[in-house]
């Protein structure tokens, strides 16, 4: 009987030793999520006739916060329906992390705003000292520029109230 109930807490010891390990664990492994679209319209958001690009390639970097050295970069490409997903290990608390984009698949939807102050990237967070317990970061759309918009985009923008009628 007393061996029964020496084993009983040795085992009730090591399970609790097991819970406070694993409670404890911190895993600093993040996923920057986000979509890349081509701006039909050219006006630099997401509408109804929108396209998102399969096989888009965009880059993060976190850059230092004070020298503005580079301290992480990756690249990823989208899914058939323009989404990418990107594995991130590491925390980056001390860094500025954005999304850019780098290249279009499509010849005719590859165009960047020009304005240097319009540059497009999408920042995130890539700390687990910020309330945010979900691994997964969600970055805003990303768009490519058409070369011509589309005919219905005048349309569009009555719907949206940004043109009279």
């Amino acid at each position: 009987m007393a061996k029964s109930h020496n084993l009983l807490i040795v085992a009730s010891a090591l399970c609790f030793l097991s819970l406070v390990g694993i409670s404890r664990c911190h895993s600093d492994r993040f996923f920057v999520e986000g979509q890349v679209y081509c701006d039909t319209c050219r006006i630099e958001f997401v509408t109804r006739v929108s396209e998102f690009l399969e096989g888009a390639r965009v880059r993060l970097e976190c850059r230092n916060r004070t020298g503005g050295d580079i301290a992480y970069t990756r690249e990823g490409v989208t899914d058939k329906n323009g989404r990418y997903s990107l594995p991130i290990d590491g925390d980056f608390e001390d860094d500025i992390c954005e999304v850019t984009l780098v290249k279009s698949p499509r010849e005719d939807c590859s165009e960047l705003p020009i304005d240097p102050f319009a540059r497009q990237a999408a920042k995130v967070s890539l700390t687990s000292n910020n309330g945010v317990v979900d691994p997964i970061r969600s970055a805003n759309p990303l768009g490519f520029m058409i070369s011509n918009p589309l005919p219905e985009c005048h349309e569009v923008l009555k719907e949206l109230a940004l043109l009279d009628n």
